[in-house]
């Protein structure tokens, strides 16, 4: 048997089972995502994206360049150990806005890839965490930092633009991030 060559070790990603090493750092960029091949819990170390992250258990690719699908049995992991904010498409199939917000949702995750983790949430699949959440109309955009959730959107907007400021006022980017050091 053949060892893996050193360039895709650090590709492969790690099991979210593996109890971290010590608690995130403030810079650290890190999303649990389950493999849509497999549903394993993965730990996405999100500085390393352009590396290209395979699952730990099926080695095939962890795509975060568009919406992932979230199910009740990985929600709430997937919440707590990822250190961006998250951003949730709470939706149904047979809801015409929702369908018309999906290629938009496809279109920002691709856009804000490794900075906001976006995911899709079935709520006739999942009914049980769109009540948690007070989820009333769809499709609903939740919008969640450290697990919790902190703003929403509820309709289609009509386009990316608004959906865009509404991310933007929530999610501090490295601009207005400097821009507030600057000042204080």
């Amino acid at each position: 048997m053949t060892q893996p060559s050193s360039t895709e070790q650090p590709a492969t990603a790690k099991p979210a089972a593996e109890p971290a090493a010590s608690e995130p750092k403030k810079d650290e960029r890190r999303a649990v995502v389950a493999c849509s091949f497999c549903a394993t819990p993965n730990r996405i170390d999100l500085t390393k994206l352009s590396q290209g992250p395979k699952c730990a258990k099926c080695h095939r690719p962890i795509l975060l360049d568009r919406p992932i699908k979230a199910a009740e049995a990985d929600y709430d992991k997937s919440l707590q150990g990822t250190t961006v904010p998250v951003l949730v498409d709470f939706y149904a199939d047979w809801c015409g806005p929702c369908r018309m917000m999906t290629p938009v949702v496809e279109q920002l995750a691709g856009e804000y890839a490794g900075k906001v983790t976006i995911g899709k949430l079935d709520v006739d699949a999942n009914q049980d965490i769109a009540i948690r959440y007070g989820v009333m109309g769809i499709p609903t955009l939740g919008l969640f930092r450290d697990g919790k959730l902190v703003d929403w959107l509820v309709g289609f907007p009509g386009g990316s633009a608004p959906i865009k400021a509404w991310i933007e006022k929530n999610v501090p980017t490295e601009a207005t991030e400097a821009k507030a050091t600057a000042t204080n």
